[in-house]
């Protein structure tokens, strides 16, 4: 994955303003983060793979990901089976 590539990423599902990089990394404002990234990307004299903004980014996008997963895991979980309108639950079926 390129850093064009994580960037469509963010731009098409913004992350939460705050996040917890690291246990001694907290993002206050992932937008001025996620533009810090791009900015010292495109500045970078060298292969992209030897900045650190591009690992910096790399690490935030997998995490976001990471959480994004959970998050729909979670939901999952959490969202109970709605019968369908008209359709007799297994209980109210007639034994044969």
């Amino acid at each position: 994955m390129n850093h064009e590539e994580i960037k469509r990423y963010f731009e098409a599902s913004p992350p939460p303003k705050q996040v917890q990089l690291t246990p001694w990394a907290n993002i206050t404002d992932t937008q001025a983060f996620l533009k810090s990234c791009y900015s010292t990307i495109r500045n970078f004299n060298g292969p992209v793979d030897r900045c650190p903004a591009f690992w910096h980014l790399r690490d935030f996008y997998i995490l976001m990901k990471k959480n994004a997963k959970q998050t729909a895991v979670e939901d999952l979980e959490e969202t109970p089976f709605e019968e369908i309108p008209g359709e007799a639950s297994p209980e109210e079926q007639p034994s044969v």
